[in-house]
């Protein structure tokens, strides 16, 4: 199986003699396969690029560090949302990592990485983007309520107290609360991880629709099942040991993650 320093990009616009391709075919890129292995240099890409930004980089891990800390914050009396909307990171992370995107894409260049001019970047793509990042919002909102109605079944007489929840809620008495509870929330991180895999910098790189992006990010899933099974893994244990530091570990897990996502979807898409 080939991987990304392997792999001979092809021209998938090409029309045969006598044959017409229509635009949408034109339109979509050609996907790569790459090795289960993958992921891992990703990664190393990934914290090569955090080392040489740096600064810019932990900006934006504090914004999510401090994201994490104001829902919390805001819903401490109320905190059978916070697992519902801190666990939903992973789901609008996508989109917030666009920044993160262009900082790994002014490396590649050879360009100095400035923040100010990654702050906006998603403007000259805003419709599409835009768009998707409804859609993102739109997963995180339903996510969130199912997340309260799996723990509200699950506890029917009394919530357990915020101090002792993870103690009460994994222990094998509650097994069922976890079995539901993950198996609900996997659902929602594998359709959004299926379509967003790529997405998100593939719009910001060539200016595509969300329409196509996604396409495109379920073709990179559909052709790299063992290898983006892997890369899933990477990233909820990488974002995982950020939020058991209460959040702190995002300020270097989140930009290391988006950095390697850059490097992903320059290995997956041709």
């Amino acid at each position: 199986m080939a991987d990304e320093d392997s792999a001979r990009p092809r021209d998938v616009s090409r029309v045969v003699p006598g044959t017409q391709a229509s635009d949408e075919v034109s339109a979509l890129p050609g996907v790569r396969k790459v090795a289960p292995s993958a992921p891992f240099r990703w990664l190393a890409k990934g914290w090569d690029d955090f080392r040489y930004a740096w600064r810019s980089s932990i900006v934006y891990g504090v914004v999510f560090a401090l994201m994490g800390w104001l829902i919390v914050l805001v819903f401490r009396n109320a905190y059978e949302y916070v697992w519902g909307l801190t666990t939903g990171f992973l789901l609008v992370g996508p989109f917030f990592a666009t920044g993160i995107y262009e900082l790994s894409r002014q490396h590649e260049r050879g360009e100095a990485t400035m923040l100010a001019p990654t702050i906006d970047v998603w403007r000259p793509n805003l419709g599409s983007i835009g768009m998707f990042a409804l859609v993102l919002g739109v997963l995180l909102l339903v996510w969130s309520r199912a997340s309260l109605v799996v723990i509200a079944l699950s506890f029917p007489d009394e919530m357990p107290s915020l101090r002792g929840f993870m103690e009460n809620a994994l222990s094998p008495k509650n097994l069922e609360f976890v079995l539901a509870y993950f198996a609900v929330g996997g659902f929602f991180a594998a359709l959004v991880f299926a379509i967003a895999v790529v997405s998100v910098p593939m719009m910001l790189d060539r200016n595509t629709d969300g329409i196509v992006a996604a396409l495109t990010s379920l073709r990179v899933c559909r052709e790299n099942l063992l290898p983006m099974a892997v890369w899933a893994a990477l990233i909820a244990i990488v974002v995982g040991a950020g939020f058991l530091l209460w959040f702190a570990g995002l300020v270097v897990a989140v930009p290391v993650i988006g950095h390697a996502t850059w490097h992903a979807y320059r290995a997956l898409v041709e």
